[in-house]
C-alpha cells in the first residue's frame, strides 16, 4: 500500500510539524481502510511517502502495489508508477485522482475507482479466478454501514498530528468548482453509531490521544441524525473515557443557523470546523452556485459559530469571472474583520469533471489540468480578469494577512470574542510543551516577528490564561503560512 507524497502546500503544515516532531498531520485513511478489506492471509506493508521512504527492496517484496491518491500527489504518483514498472510489479490504482482522471493512466495494470466497497470485492474475485480486469468502476454508492474498521496497526502513529475517522460520505451542496458531490453523490450517507463509537474506541485502545479529524465532506449533511444519535452518544463515550480526543472537521456555513446543533457538536469534543466562505461577494456565490452562502451576514455567521465555541477555519477563493478589482481588499477586509485566523486563500481551478471544468472546456478557456493546489499561484483556466491583474491581485491577499502586523492582530480578534466550552480536556502532551519552549527561541527569539510574539503571548496571559496554549499554536501556524507563501509568491 503506497501513498504518494504531498507537496509543500498550505494544509501541509510542513514549518509547524517540526515544532511538535512529527512528520505529516493525518494518515492515508483510504488505503487503511483498503487494506482492512483485504484477504486476511495477505500480508500487507503500508509505506506513506509523507513520513517515510518507499524503498526499492519494498517494490521488490511486493506482488501488488495499491496506490491511492488526489490530484495533488499527481506528481509523486506518476514518479511512484515509473518506479513500479521499473520493478515489474503490478499497480492497483484507486481513490479520487483515478476515479476523476482515469483515462490518462492507461499504464496502470488495474484501476478499481469509484468506492472500493463495491469495485474492490469484484476486483478481488476475478484476481482469485486469474482473470483481472484493466478496469472496474460503479454508478452505485457504498453502504458505510458495511465498511470495515481501518488497519491502524500497518502506521507508526506517533509519526502524525492527527488521527481520522470517516462518519458520512457526500454533501447536500453542488458548488459548480467541486468534485465531492460527483464522487460521492448528494445524499449523505452516514456509518451507524455504533460503527462511529466502536472506531473512537479502537483508536483509545491503539493509545491514541489528541486530535481526531472527521474527515467527512460535510459533517453536517445529515443534522437530525447528528442531534438524535451520534453526538449524544459520542459526547458519552468521550465522557467516561476523560477527554481523550479533541475532534475537527468540514461543515457549511448554515451550521451557524443552528445553535443547538453547535453546542452538541462543541459538548462532543468539537473545537474546530473548517467552513467554505469563498467570497463576500454575492454575485461570485451565485456564479459558482454556492447557495447556502447567499443571502446571509458571512461575518455574523463565523462569529456565531465562535462565540459558541467552535475555531472557524476559512476556504477562499478569488477569480470568478464575477470578480472586479475591488475583491483583492474585501476579502482581506472579510478575513480580518471575521477573525478567521487560519484562512486558506487560493485561486480557482477547474478540478477535471466538474460543472467549472465542463463549462471552460465548452468555451476554450481551459490551458492545462489543475495541480490540485489552488495556493501555488497558477489557474489552468483563462480568467475573465486580465491575468496579470488577478495574480498581483492575490499576491497582495497572502503578503498583507499572514504579515505579522495582520496575522498577529486577528489572533488577538479571535481569542477575545472565542467562548470555548469548559470541558475536561486531556491533559498537555509532552511533544506540545517542547513545542512552546521551540516557539520560544524561534518566535521569541530568532524571528523578526519575535515582538508579536511576546506582545500576544503576554496579552494572552493577563486577558485570556486559558487561551494562552493556543495562542501560541497559532504563532506556530502563522509561521508555518508565511513561510509556505514566502516560497510561492
Amino acid at each position: 500500500m503506497v501513498f504518494p507524497q504531498y507537496p509543500e502546500t498550505f494544509w501541509s503544515f510542513k514549518y509547524a510539524l517540526k515544532f511538535i516532531f512529527k512528520k505529516s498531520t493525518n494518515p492515508p485513511l483510504g488505503l487503511l481502510t483498503v487494506a482492512a478489506m483485504l484477504p486476511v492471509e495477505w500480508e500487507k506493508k503500508l509505506v506513506d511517502m509523507n513520513v517515510e521512504k518507499l524503498k526499492d527492496k519494498d517494490l521488490e517484496w511486493a506482488d501488488l502495489v495499491f496506490i491511492s491518491a488526489t490530484s495533488i500527489q499527481r506528481r509523486s504518483v506518476n514518479e511512484t508508477i515509473d518506479r513500479c514498472k521499473a520493478k515489474k510489479v503490478k499497480i492497483v490504482a484507486g481513490g479520487p485522482l483515478f476515479t476523476s482522471c482515469h483515462n490518462e493512466y492507461h499504464n496502470i495494470d488495474h484501476l478499481v475507482l469509484n468506492e472500493a466497497e463495491i469495485t474492490l470485492p469484484q476486483f478481488l474475485k476475478d484476481l482469485h479466478k486469474g482473470t483481472p480486469r484493466h478496469v472496474y468502476a460503479t454508478s452505485e454508492w457504498a453502504d458505510l454501514k458495511k465498511t470495515p474498521m481501518p488497519s491502524w496497526k500497518l502506521i507508526k502513529m506517533n509519526k502524525y498530528s492527527s488521527m481520522s475517522i470517516q462518519s458520512s460520505r457526500g454533501c447536500p451542496f453542488q458548488c459548480d468548482f467541486c468534485d465531492i458531490w460527483q464522487l460521492y453523490g448528494n445524499r449523505p450517507r452516514v456509518k451507524s453509531t455504533h460503527q462511529i463509537i466502536a472506531e473512537l474506541e479502537n483508536l483509545y485502545a491503539q493509545k491514541w490521544r489528541g486530535t481526531v479529524f472527521f474527515v467527512d465532506d460535510n459533517f453536517i449533511g445529515n443534522k437530525e441524525l447528528l442531534k438524535r444519535e451520534i453526538l449524544p452518544a459520542i459526547t458519552e463515550w468521550m465522557k467516561e473515557h476523560k477527554y481523550p480526543f479533541i475532534f475537527l472537521t468540514q461543515t457549511s456555513v448554515n451550521l451557524a443557523d443552528d445553535e443547538e446543533l453547535i453546542t452538541l457538536m462543541a459538548r462532543a469534543g468539537f473545537d474546530t470546523v473548517f467552513v467554505g466562505i469563498e467570497t463576500p461577494d454575492e454575485l461570485s456565490l451565485a456564479e459558482c452556485g454556492k447557495r447556502q452562502n447567499i443571502n446571509r451576514d458571512l461575518v455574523a455567521s463565523v462569529q456565531k459559530i465562535q462565540r459558541l465555541g467552535l475555531q472557524v477555519q476559512g476556504g477562499f477563493i478569488v477569480g470568478f469571472d464575477s470578480d472586479t478589482i475591488t475583491i483583492f481588499e474585501r476579502q482581506i477586509r472579510f478575513i480580518q474583520s471575521s477573525g478567521i485566523v487560519t484562512a486558506m486563500v487560493g485561486l480557482l481551478n477547474a478540478l477535471h469533471g466538474t460543472r467549472l471544468h465542463q463549462r471552460l472546456e465548452k468555451e476554450n478557456r481551459l490551458l492545462k489540468n489543475c495541480t490540485g493546489n489552488n495556493t501555488d499561484c497558477t489557474i489552468n483556466f483563462i480568467p475573465k480578469m486580465q491575468h496579470q491583474t488577478l495574480m498581483n491581485g492575490y499576491k497582495k491577499i497572502l503578503k498583507t494577512i499572514y504579515s505579522p502586523d495582520f496575522f498577529y492582530a486577528r489572533v488577538k480578534n479571535f481569542l477575545k470574542n472565542y467562548k470555548p466550552l469548559r470541558t475536561k480536556q486531556s491533559r498537555l502532551h509532552l511533544y506540545e510543551i517542547r513545542a512552546f519552549i521551540m516557539s520560544i527561541f524561534v518566535l521569541g527569539v530568532r524571528e523578526k516577528e519575535r515582538f508579536h510574539y511576546w506582545r500576544l503571548f503576554l496579552w494572552s496571559v493577563c486577558h485570556r490564561p486559558r487561551l494562552t496554549p493556543l495562542a501560541v499554536t497559532f504563532a506556530i501556524y502563522g509561521f508555518h503560512f508565511r513561510k509556505v507563501f514566502e516560497r510561492m509568491v
